[in-house]
């Protein structure tokens, strides 16, 4: 996208395409991590969505406590605990000795306190002498995901979110490397919504399928072109579904005038396996795209795979013949 743009094609005139808003996640850390502006058309922005945003704040004031945005809105999570009862804790840990932070006696109401014993246990785990990361990340995911109902009437997408979110931090080598590219905005600058870009802005453009029907760019890149996602495995239960996501992937691949991207990647990770599970499983060309019609296509993959180095000399080849044939007749 980048040397495209270096090339003359404004980030304006390219887009990436997905079938569903959580698909984008990852490109949306990247971008915002080299402070590329995008918009985001058919869906929240991933950063920008309320429990995301209380995920980061949780980790932020684990790390420090003097961090009064993110211990606020941290605080408040916790059931029975309001903006008074935040304010009067926060206060108390900004006059108190480092060495004296003890979270579990501070002043809160007689009908919080179970709840806060456990939310001032979990802080204390996530801190920087506690648990080592990434299991801090997911021992607060795990605790906001037990909370979800109570603060949101719809829980189930918002779970997908937070296991993504554990997923994306156990990429990174600490917490502070992870919170550091993850900025929390302050609450003026907050919202479940996206602002309208100003129109002198170059942005790059971030869309479902569906949304971006009617539209065209000079450059497109897809998404997850792989079975499962395109089609996806909810809409594969008869030929006519079948053949309505086929016409799905012609809409997406037809927003491109010049320049078209489908992007598979390799593996997807996932989470809730058994102990003796696999940690991810590996994905498949979309049916759409036969071997057939591989000619077509200009395939390129990254990490680039290593050249073949050749044998250093012409005994050094006949040494692995030699040893091949030992090989077999050791089993005659």
């Amino acid at each position: 996208m980048l040397a495209r743009r270096e090339g003359g094609v404004r980030l304006r005139s390219q887009a990436v395409l997905f079938r569903t808003a959580q698909h984008s996640v990852r490109v949306e850390i990247e971008l915002k991590r080299r402070n590329i502006p995008f918009v985001k058309f058919g869906g929240l922005r991933f950063l920008e969505a309320a429990h995301v945003k209380d995920v980061l704040a949780i980790l932020r004031w684990a790390q420090n406590r003097r961090d009064r945005l993110a211990g606020f809105r941290a605080m408040q999570l916790v059931a029975g605990i309001g903006p008074r009862s935040a304010s009067r804790v926060l206060a108390n840990v900004a006059a108190a000795a480092p060495a004296c932070l003890l979270l579990d006696e501070q002043p809160v109401p007689e009908a919080a306190k179970p709840a806060w014993r456990e939310f001032a246990a979990l802080i204390a785990s996530s801190s920087a002498g506690g648990a080592p990361w990434p299991t801090a990340g997911e021992r607060v995911c795990r605790w906001y995901q037990e909370q979800i109902e109570r603060l949101h009437e719809d829980p189930l997408p918002r779970q997908a979110d937070i296991e993504q979110l554990a997923l994306i931090a156990a990429t990174y080598p600490s917490a502070e490397r992870f919170l550091t590219e993850l900025v929390l905005d302050p609450p003026s600058a907050s919202s479940d919504e996206a602002g309208p870009p100003l129109l002198d802005e170059d942005y790059l453009i971030l869309s479902t399928i569906h949304s971006a029907k009617g539209q065209e760019w000079t450059a497109v890149s897809i998404l997850n072109a792989v079975d499962g996602c395109i089609p996806s495995d909810m809409a594969t239960g008869s030929a006519a579904a079948i053949e309505e996501e086929r016409r799905l992937l012609y809409v997406a691949m037809t927003r491109a005038r010049s320049h078209l991207d489908l992007v598979l990647p390799q593996r997807f990770h996932v989470t809730q396996q058994p102990g003796f599970g696999d940690r991810h499983v590996y994905a498949a060309r979309t049916r759409f795209i036969p071997h057939a019609l591989l000619a077509d296509y200009e395939q390129l993959s990254w990490p680039p795979p290593a050249a073949a180095q050749p044998p250093a000399s012409p005994q050094a080849r006949q040494q692995v013949f030699d040893l091949t044939a030992r090989m077999r007749a050791m089993w005659k």
